[in-house]
C-alpha cells in the first residue's frame, strides 16, 4: 500500500483540538520539524504532547508552546526551554515529568499492547504517589501504565512508500517506540526512496506501524548548545 502524502499539512489532517500526540526526538535531534511547523500553521489547540522534552524557545515544540497550543506536556526533561519552565511554574501548563527510561518503556509498552508494568524507577519519590507498589526480589516496584496517542509524529532519515523507515545514528532515539504507539503514525523523512531500495536487514521500523509518509524539506538540524575548543 502506497502511504505517501503530498505535504506536512496533508500529513497532519485529522489532528484536532484536545488530542494526544507523541512527538519523536531527543533534545533537537531527530524531531519532526516539518510536522511541528504544520501544527503551528493549523493552530490546533489544547494538545497533550508526549515527548522527551519540548525543544527550545524558538524551535521544535517550543513553537507550539509560544502559541499556547499545548495544554499538557508528558515528558522527562524541561531542558533549555525557558517558556516551558515559565508556563510550568506559573500553572499555565500541566506537566507530568517521568523518568526518561520509564517514559521510553511506557511508549514501548503502548506499542506492544502491554497495558502496564512494574519498575523500581521512581519509588520513594513524588512519582510513586498514588501508584500500586509490589516487591520483586526484595525490591519495591511501582506500577506504570502504558502510553498511547491519537497521532505519533516521527522523523526518519530514509523511508519508502510502504512506510518502512531507517533512522540515522542517535536520531533514532524515541522515534521507533513512539511510532509503534500512535493510532495514526506520520513519518517525515529526509529521503523518500523507491520500493526495494531499502535493505530489509537494515530497516529499523517496518511499515506496518506507519500510516502516512512524506519527504520533508529545509531541515535546520539545530543543536541545543555548541561547545568548541578555544584556539591556543
Amino acid at each position: 500500500m502506497n502511504k505517501i502524502v503530498a505535504s506536512s499539512d496533508k500529513a497532519i489532517e485529522g489532528i484536532l483540538d484536545g488530542m494526544t500526540i507523541m512527538v519523536g526526538g531527543f533534545g533537537l535531534c531527530g524531531i519532526p520539524e516539518n510536522c511541528i511547523a504544520a501544527l503551528v500553521r493549523k493552530g490546533v489547540k489544547g494538545l497533550t504532547c508526549i515527548s522527551n522534552n519540548a525543544g527550545v524557545d524558538d524551535f521544535g515544540l517550543g513553537l507550539l508552546l509560544q502559541q499556547k497550543q499545548i495544554k499538557k506536556m508528558i515528558s522527562s526533561y524541561v531542558g533549555e526551554n525557558e517558556e516551558f519552565e515559565r508556563q510550568m511554574l506559573s500553572g499555565e501548563l500541566e506537566v507530568d515529568l517521568i523518568p526518561q527510561g520509564s517514559l521510553a518503556e511506557r511508549c514501548r509498552a503502548g506499542g506492544a499492547g502491554i497495558p502496564a508494568f512494574f519498575t523500581p524507577a521512581g519509588y520513594g519519590t513524588e512519582i510513586a504517589e498514588g501508584k500500586e507498589v509490589r516487591a520483586y526480589n526484595g525490591k519495591p516496584h511501582i506500577l506504570e501504565k502504558a502510553l498511547t496517542a491519537d497521532f505519533a509524529l516521527v522523523k526518519a532519515w530514509k523511508g519508502d512508500p510502504y512506510g518502512n523507515l531507517v533512522f540515522k545514528g542517535t536520531a533514532r532515539n524515541f522515534n521507533p517506540v513512539m511510532a509503534m504507539a500512535g493510532k495514526i503514525t506520520v513519518a517525515e523523512v529526509e529521503e523518500l526512496v523507491e520500493p526495494g531500495e531499502l535493505d530489509p536487514n537494515f530497516i529499523h521500523l517496518p511499515g506496518v506501524f506507519v500510516q502516512r509518509i512524506y519527504q520533508g524539506s529545509h531541515y535546520e538540524k539545530r543543536i541545543e548548545q555548541r561547545t568548541v575548543r578555544s584556539k591556543n
